[in-house]
């Protein structure tokens, strides 16, 4: 099968479209179940799709067959539209969020000054956390590093990364809600 691939491929760089219609029957599924399991979202997981048989048609990406098998070469193709897709919607949140946090200059001084108390009160939940979880919700949400990044870094096994950002989170949740009942409004 590997060695028929390869044969196919060869083939749709040559514009035949009946090979690549052939690479795109044999593989569709399985990419489209490997974005769908990655992204958890049906529209954006048949784009991905879409984008890597695009790629490979237009040749702007190469199969070498003496570097691994056919498949696992469109997965790792994959892979990388998908986190390419995933550092682009976090820049784009990130963005956002920093726009959101932004005071404006057109607000009234209530809403200024409550803009500044819930960054306060972010600020403090943040100092209570244990090092260990402020580094990793520093290099997560602020630094824009993947779970795997931070278990390298910190060379610590990744289901610790997972469990450190869970009870972060879990801790910020609580002490948020603290604050605002304290506070006597919402945050």
């Amino acid at each position: 099968m590997p060695e028929q691939d390869a044969k196919i491929y060869a083939k749709m760089k040559l514009g035949d479209k009946q090979a690549l219609e052939e690479l795109y029957d044999r593989y569709v599924k399985l990419l489209y179940s490997f974005s769908y399991k990655m992204l958890q979202d049906k529209h954006t997981s048949e784009e991905i799709v879409q984008e890597i048989f695009v790629k490979i048609w237009t040749q702007k990406s190469s199969y070498d067959e003496t570097k691994g098998k056919f498949s696992s070469w469109l997965l790792t193709i994959t892979r990388h539209a998908i986190i390419d897709y995933m550092r682009k919607k976090k820049e784009l949140v990130s963005d956002m969020t920093a726009r959101e946090l932004q005071p404006d200059s057109e607000q009234s001084v209530e809403d200024q000054i409550e803009w500044k108390e819930k960054r306060e009160y972010i600020k403090e939940a943040l100092n209570q956390l244990k090092e260990e979880q402020k580094l990793v919700i520093d290099l997560f949400y602020f630094k824009g590093l993947s779970q795997q990044k931070i278990a390298d870094h910190c060379r610590i096994p990744l289901g610790t990364v997972k469990g450190r950002l869970r009870l972060a989170l879990k801790h910020l949740k609580g002490k948020m809600q603290l604050s605002e009942q304290g506070k006597g409004g919402s945050i």
